[in-house]
């Protein structure tokens, strides 16, 4: 698995990280060398010590070889520059590190990125920080499938304001997260919305994702899976 580095003008970048936990860097304003990030290394006991009993369960069929820590830069909402950190399966791990790093030379706004076990795996916490996440080992909610997230092939973008939308058989919708739902109308104009204009769109598709948008039986925006 060949690890690609991204060069940049300058050799050293002031980084302001946003963190849920004391774990992640939380140092701001920090010069930090820039060849850490657009890197995908294998999983350090440090990060599986963060990933044991959340997204790496102790049922986790996933062989940790398969699977890559990436470190990335993108800038957030604030206009700032700032890190962000996935687990994602050796197979998307060149992909996503080629889109993030047009995301960001695109100034492409993304709120968070941070790994899921920060939020205990919990994916309804996650997505309503509107935290972009990849590897968590678990089910397709209300099934007993595995989501592809369980592999590492599936990644949620800016998932607040690109929610997961199902009509139910009673007429209503299920909205995901909850406080999506103001979203869920893609009729509506509003910032961050992702659609087959978007660049996030654009990216995955040309790397041979599919996206959950296009879906028949849900409409899941903020998902991008590759098989």
């Amino acid at each position: 698995m060949k690890t690609i580095l991204f060069a940049l003008s300058l050799s050293f970048i002031s980084i302001t990280t946003t963190a849920h936990q004391t774990n992640v860097n939380t140092t701001t304003s920090q010069h930090l060398n820039t060849s850490t990030y657009f890197t995908a290394e294998p999983i350090s006991e440090a990060v599986f010590k963060r990933m044991q009993g959340k997204s790496y369960k102790a049922n986790c069929t996933i062989p940790r070889t398969e699977l890559r820590y990436i470190r990335v830069l993108h800038y957030g909402f604030d206009g700032k520059v700032k890190s962000g950190e996935l687990v994602c399966h050796q197979d998307i791990a060149d992909d996503l590190i080629e889109i993030f790093q047009e995301l960001y030379k695109a100034h492409y706004p993304i709120e968070r990125i941070q790994l899921i076990d920060d939020y205990n795996a919990d994916d309804e916490q996650s997505m309503l920080h509107n935290n972009t996440s990849c590897f968590n080992y678990r089910r397709v909610s209300g099934s007993k499938t595995l989501s592809y997230h369980s592999q590492g092939k599936a990644i949620d973008i800016n998932p607040l304001y690109n929610p997961c939308v199902k009509r139910l058989r009673n007429g209503s919708t299920s909205v995901s997260p909850k406080t999506g739902r103001a979203y869920s109308n893609r009729s509506k104009t509003f910032k961050y919305k992702i659609d087959h204009n978007d660049l996030v769109y654009k990216l995955f598709k040309k790397h041979g994702f599919t996206w959950g948008g296009d879906w028949k039986s849900l409409k899941d925006y903020q998902h991008f899976e590759k098989k």
